[in-house]
């Protein structure tokens, strides 16, 4: 054997490795960005009371700080998708990275409450940034088939347990340290992220193309809209109705009128922001639909989960978030599994099962009550949902983000990243409204049944409690539209599917004059 022959085995072999870490690489950097911008969605909840105590904020302006992220974070989110597409994914996503740290580190300085809430609203601009380009450079960056499908596997596992994860730092990180750095914590992970982001994860192509400003306007502030007018409407603690407020139903009218002015900008445009094309796909409709109820439903659940732990229980925010931890693991581990098995069963029966096995432990949510412990009471319970939504997320993520353009890759994706935001502004407003409506006329029947001054704590932990029940039941109703949504819309491509790019989700019957275009292996 000659030198020149060694020589090239081993530049041969050194590609080969550098080839097959590379891919993995480029995965833990996504999956890092990705678990840092969902963990945020929860984990200022934890210090909210050391954070209106140092700042000094009003009862009803501290909402914002959670408020501020999350209207920024789903009305720009489609704008953020379409950037990616049209400027390189990768540039997009780093300049997120970038913003979303520096955002974070000026928030943990902030000496007032103004300040706090800027930089929040800006983490939830860089957010929009980096959710959709993430998953859309995962579905660009692997190959259709077992490689995609355990990558969406991870970063499924990441986004279903970072609720979870969110709750349990923030408690550690309020308690041991102080409630600044809930927002410090994200300074070194999107630093580093971004600074392995150019090394790690491939060039995208700028595609041709213009930003659809028209579009932009109108669908960026109708979803802002949307998102503020059902965060403000919910019943509040004290079972005050905010629906009819002059604030919600300018919002609400305004976002009914801008989404629908949207519509009519992108059907009418020659490069939408959203080719209308996308939603009219049976499949990835009926993706983000079954998205959009499941989200709504589990943002209650968890919401009000931890309110049980906290205020019937008596847990504090570190026992409440580690008691989250089951559901952290098994949705992780889930995720894995699935990811292996879905290439052979196709989505749309992990899908289902994923969603009935969601519906059945939300429902066993509902048996609590003021003597139920972590063991009896909401054990099982968790579980169930935990293995439900492992099983589901990955086959959402897959038909949300199949049989689609490589240009329009990243609007897909932020198509799922909105469907969830939104998910999370309806559910925490409706279910909101009727827990706390049952929770304040519970109270009030109790205090006269009982000739009382004032409520005990067992009159109060007793309203809770049936109150949360309630919104349980709800939330076990909207996951029964999921599973319809399932049904109806979503297709049963061949289990070879993910591995030759084919499917067999569209609709047939909708067909846009001027926005379809004939190609083989998609929407026809």
């Amino acid at each position: 054997m000659t030198d020149s022959t060694v020589t090239s085995s081993a530049h041969a072999r050194s590609a080969d490795r550098q080839s097959a870490q590379t891919p993995l690489l480029a995965l833990l950097v996504i999956v890092m960005a990705q678990l840092m911008v969902v963990l945020d969605a929860t984990i200022v909840t934890t210090a909210l009371p050391r954070i209106q105590q140092a700042l000094d904020f009003s009862g009803t302006g501290l909402q914002w700080a959670v408020t501020g992220y999350s209207i920024t974070f789903g009305g720009l989110m489609l704008l953020g998708g379409r950037a990616g597409d049209l400027l390189g994914r990768k540039r997009v996503f780093i300049a997120g990275l970038l913003l979303f740290s520096v955002a974070s580190l000026v928030g943990g300085l902030a000496q007032t409450s103004e300040t706090l809430i800027a930089t929040r609203a800006v983490q939830g601009a860089g957010a929009a940034m980096i959710a959709p380009t993430a998953l859309a450079l995962i579905s660009t960056t692997f190959a259709p088939g077992p490689q995609l499908n355990r990558a969406m596997g991870v970063y499924a596992a990441a986004s279903g347990s970072g609720a979870a994860v969110g709750v349990l730092v923030g408690g550690l990180l309020t308690t041991y340290a102080s409630w600044r750095w809930v927002m410090f914590v994200n300074v070194p992970i999107g630093l580093i992220t971004a600074l392995l982001a150019p090394r790690v994860l491939p060039e995208t192509p700028r595609n041709r193309g213009r930003f659809d400003l028209p579009g932009a306007v109108t669908g960026t502030l109708g979803v802002a809209a949307l998102v503020y007018g059902l965060t403000s409407a919910a019943t509040d603690q004290n079972g005050v109705n905010h629906w009819g407020d002059t604030r919600v139903l300018v919002s609400l009218v305004a976002a009914a009128a801008l989404l629908a002015a949207f519509v009519v900008v992108e059907l009418r445009s020659a490069q939408p922001l959203l080719p209308i094309r996308i939603l009219l796909h049976c499949t990835r409709g009926g993706t983000y639909l079954a998205l959009l109820c499941l989200v709504t439903g589990a943002s209650g659940v968890f919401f009000f989960m931890t309110l049980f732990l906290q205020n019937v229980l008596g847990y504090t925010p570190i026992q409440s978030g580690l008691a989250f931890l089951p559901y952290a693991v098994l949705t992780v581990g889930v995720s894995e599994v699935v990811s292996r098995i879905v290439g052979r069963t196709g989505p749309r029966v992990l899908m289902l099962a994923g969603g009935v096995l969601t519906f059945i432990g939300t429902l066993w949510y509902a048996q609590i009550d003021e003597s139920s412990t972590y063991v009896n009471g909401i054990l099982g319970p968790m579980v169930l949902t935990a293995v439900g939504f492992g099983v589901i997320f990955v086959p959402m993520t897959l038909t949300g983000t199949s049989d689609v353009d490589p240009e329009d890759a990243g609007v897909a994706a932020s198509l799922l990243n909105t469907s969830q935001q939104i998910g999370i502004a309806i559910g925490l407003a409706t279910l909101g409204s009727v827990v706390w409506s049952v929770v304040a006329n519970s109270v009030r029947n109790q205090v006269a049944a009982a000739g009382a001054a004032a409520p005990t704590k067992a009159m109060t932990d007793h309203a809770l409690t049936v109150g949360f029940q309630r919104g349980f039941i709800v939330a076990a109703g909207i996951t029964v539209l999921a599973i319809v949504s399932i049904l109806a819309l979503v297709r049963s491509p061949s289990a070879n599917a993910g591995e030759d790019g084919s499917t067999q989700g569209s609709c047939p019957g909708f067909h846009l004059p001027g926005h379809h275009r004939a190609r083989q292996g998609t929407e026809s």
